[in-house]
């Protein structure tokens, strides 16, 4: 039986990776560590383990997170939130475990969206109009001139899941009211931000698995719907509550070519956000590299197993022959919401009916 390690295991995220990893054909001991003792009690792992916040005392996290290491045998380590990933990918050769993580400073520059967004112009990709604010005046002026040149602008962190700190507005006025707040509560600088157009079509997301540069397996989503997106000031909180699976070959090429623009020799998993401008046209958001999104288990149990093979990979194994692209069938639903689980549905197989009363 392997010996799998998750960090951050009280988190969806990682429960999702946990539950692809059950629905493998071979058994697996899964150990979930995170720094929250209550959210951890969730993990459904065969064990616990409550560690500091990497973020705090990375020091003390690497020396806790080795003697667990050790104590159980573990074989392979997974990271899922970002300070963990960036963390563990600078120091996986000391852990005394396997990973497979891409290169640190791939991590590095994909959590960096500012920077990601300058390397998908200078690869020749489509990017929307975007700037990156280095002070109060420039987070102004940038607004004025997106919303001048696009009609909205979206204001968000460079750096940070779930759309963090993101904000559709129409003048710099609201850009610099809601930076102002993030600055004064919550410890960000305005160098913190950046400012894009705002793209009002269809959001993708696109899961991949890479080797020395190999693209071994793909499969894209659309998000429909967000979970509790009618919460957010931005109308959505980048994880869906409902989410289908596409073929899309404009999708799936931009996506590929922004993974090869990162790293031309790219290794791991590389999800990729991506939404439409007004013409149609997708273009790249965010690079997720060395973590899976939210709903990894999705893809898992439509049928392509990324959670599994990635695990396989970072121990040296070989995969089955894998699709490169459109790794499952096109019109499945995923539909999820809190405390009420999940579901897979193909399209046409609903179970609901309008009665039909004549109006």
């Amino acid at each position: 039986m392997k010996r799998v390690l998750v960090t951050g295991a009280g988190g969806a995220p990682a429960a999702n990776f946990v539950d692809s990893l059950r629905q493998a054909d071979e058994p697996f001991h899964v150990v979930g560590v995170d720094a929250s003792r209550e959210m951890l009690e969730l993990a459904p792992v065969d064990a616990r383990y409550l560690v500091p916040r990497a973020d705090a005392d990375a020091h003390a996290y690497l020396d806790e997170l080795r003697a667990i290491i050790a104590a159980e045998q573990i074989e392979f380590v997974h990271a899922q939130p970002d300070q963990e990933v960036l963390l563990l990918s600078r120091r996986s050769g000391s852990l005394g475990a396997s990973t497979y993580f891409p290169r640190a400073e791939t991590v590095e520059l994909c959590q960096d969206k500012g920077r990601l967004a300058e390397r998908m112009r200078d690869a020749g990709l489509p990017t929307p109009v975007f700037v990156a604010a280095g002070s109060r005046d420039e987070l102004g002026a940038a607004t004025t001139m997106v919303v001048a040149e696009r009609g909205r602008a979206w204001v968000r962190a460079r750096r940070g899941a779930g759309s963090r700190a993101a904000l559709p507005v129409s003048s710099a006025d609201q850009a610099l009211a809601w930076a102002d707040w993030w600055v004064s509560e919550r410890g960000l600088g305005y160098a913190d931000f950046m400012v894009s157009e705002f793209l009002p079509g269809r959001e993708f997301g696109f899961q991949s698995l890479w080797r020395d540069g190999e693209q071994l397996t793909s499969q894209a989503r659309e998000r429909v719907t967000y979970l509790f997106g009618h919460l957010f000031p931005s109308g959505q909180s980048s994880s869906p509550a409902v989410a289908r699976t596409v073929h899309d070959e404009a999708v799936n090429r931009t996506a590929a070519a922004a993974v090869r623009a990162v790293d031309e020799q790219a290794t791991g998993v590389f999800c990729v956000d991506l939404k439409a401008n007004a013409d149609g046209e997708p273009l790249v958001t965010e690079i997720n590299g060395g973590r899976f999104f939210t709903t990894s288990n999705f893809f898992a149990r439509a049928g392509i197993n990324m959670p599994w093979h990635y695990v396989q990979l970072g121990l040296g194994e070989e995969p089955p022959p894998l699709p490169r692209t459109n790794a499952v069938e096109a019109g499945l639903y995923w539909v999820r919401m809190m405390d009420m689980g999940y579901i897979l549905v193909r399209d046409g197989e609903w179970t609901s009916r309008r009665i039909g009363v004549a109006g």
